[in-house]
């Protein structure tokens, strides 16, 4: 019984927790963008206990998604090894889709950009690292097109992800038609006319992304 904390810590912790479970709901049904004061509400707290555990919206979301996004992990970990590059990148944004399509928090969380949240800054240089070397050896064995850049590819899927949740209102399964057309794009073909316009840059992607939401600042 000594080692157990005192009463005011527990409060604090089972108060954490409550906020943590309640913010995965309503992030799950509303997006990354959802009003703090429901989540508040939601845990049977008052706002100014939310604060004191979570100042600000990205120490939440950080919070929150820490540890959500080891199945997105280890599909890219496994695409990476796919011997057939095109097979991995396909394999993998399926997965990708279908995590989107399942949950809006993760949507927000992977197609657009939030500041300050190490666990999105995390699953963003993954899922980038992953994309780049499936292009670059798909580029290699043939089966993409050479002019294709790592940003075009993020941005159009990011574009796409932020269309899965109005496309889930039709059939759960709608955004499979969209990334398949996507896909098919991507593919090297005989006399394939070039791109137009240069691609966008790293910096330009992640102005982008940033200006993709919007999200609320608090």
């Amino acid at each position: 019984m000594g080692d157990r904390p005192p009463v005011g810590r527990r409060d604090a912790l089972r108060n954490r927790k409550l906020l943590t479970d309640k913010a995965r709901e309503v992030f799950a049904e509303q997006g990354l963008d959802a009003p703090l004061d429901d989540i508040a509400r939601r845990a049977g707290v008052g706002n100014a206990t939310l604060y004191r555990h979570f100042p600000n919206r990205a120490a939440l979301v950080d919070e929150v998604f820490r540890d959500a996004l080891t199945e997105t992990t280890a599909a890219g970990d496994r695409a990476r090894t796919a011997e057939d590059a095109w097979t991995g990148l396909t394999e993998y944004l399926r997965t990708v889709f279908a995590g989107l399509a399942a949950d809006r928090g993760t949507n927000d969380l992977m197609t657009t950009h939030l500041e300050g949240v190490t666990s999105l800054e995390a699953i963003h240089a993954h899922n980038r690292t992953t994309i780049d070397g499936l292009i670059r050896r798909g580029q290699e064995q043939g089966t993409i097109r050479p002019d294709v850049t790592t940003e075009d590819l993020l941005f159009a899927l990011a574009a796409l992800g932020r269309a899965v949740p109005a496309l889930t209102t039709v059939a759960p399964d709608a955004w499979s038609r969209p990334l398949a057309l996507l896909l098919d794009g991507l593919r090297a073909r005989p006399a394939a006319p070039p791109l137009p316009t240069p691609a966008l840059t790293s910096d330009h992607l992640g102005t982008v992304l940033l200006n993709l939401g919007p999200h609320r600042r608090r």
